[in-house]
């Protein structure tokens, strides 16, 4: 846990926007679909929460990944330039594996792809703006699915048939998050029947498969104010574990009312990894 000191409420309220459920699933194109086809298909609607500043009113025994879904680090990169692709693999993945090895007791990571994100930058940039939906980045279908494709050729009897999850590793870039916070549900508040798949059409040809998430007034909500570069969160996104462990959390940016009208776009990164234990 950071032991950073801040002047910020115990909770704000802001909105979160949830799939209204229709019985149909829903679908949505991370690039220009073909003449005539929707980019996005379902109904999102905004539910007013409140979300609850983790860092002075976490809950009795703190937050952990395996307990609520997610969790905070302190961590410093030795990587302070993240525009060059190169240096984020040659550098970043490296320490990002050992790091995740440390706080998980993985004994193996494999870290199969990475996003930036810049609430400033241009559409065609190439960098994604914050999500600001309620999602969970897999399925409990896709995500063993993602451990099929990406553990190491000829081990990958093994992956399947051992305890494996997805971890997302979130760190801000150059600055604290001064807009656009990640909100996290913890995993306890969440029902089966919330998580709602939904079709996610990729720039390669792969459909993925994502959870959006009904509505319920049970879900409890966090965050971390102004995350510094020198935090980490990691996010569950799939674990093959059964009771008694968070095998996911939902998560979103959100408009959070206490930033300034001038604050600065939020910059962050996200390497979404296979763990083997």
């Amino acid at each position: 846990m950071s032991d950073i000191v801040i002047d910020q409420p115990v909770m704000v309220e802001a909105d979160l926007n949830y799939l209204v459920p229709t019985g149909e699933k829903p679908s949505r194109y991370m690039y220009d679909p073909p003449p005539g086809v929707a980019m996005q298909t379902g109904t999102f609607t905004a539910h007013r929460m409140p979300i609850v500043n983790a860092r002075v009113a976490a809950p009795p025994g703190g937050l952990s990944i395996d307990r609520n879904g997610f969790e905070l680090h302190g961590h410093t990169s030795a990587l302070d330039d993240f525009s060059d692709p190169i240096a984020i693999k040659s550098v970043y993945y490296p320490e990002s594996e050992q790091l995740i090895k440390r706080v998980t007791g993985a004994r193996r990571v494999v870290i199969f792809d990475h996003t930036l994100r810049d609430g400033g930058a241009e559409p065609a940039s190439g960098v994604h703006h914050p999500v600001k939906a309620i999602h969970n980045d897999q399925t409990f279908v896709s995500g063993r699915r993602r451990v099929r494709d990406h553990a190491p050729a000829g081990e990958v009897d093994e992956w399947l048939k051992g305890h494996t999850a997805i971890v997302n590793l979130w760190r801000p870039i150059g600055a604290p998050i001064e807009s656009a916070p990640l909100a996290m549900c913890d995993s306890r508040s969440i029902a089966l029947n919330d998580l709602i798949p939904m079709d996610l059409h990729r720039q390669d040809g792969e459909v993925g498969e994502v959870y959006a998430f009904a509505f319920s007034a049970q879900h409890r909500w966090f965050y971390f104010p102004q995350m510094t570069p020198e935090e980490v969160l990691l996010l569950k996104i799939y674990d093959s574990a059964g009771d008694g462990i968070a095998r996911l959390t939902a998560h979103t940016a959100f408009d959070d009312p206490t930033s300034a009208a001038d604050a600065l776009p939020r910059r962050s990164i996200e390497l979404r990894t296979l763990l083997l234990f």
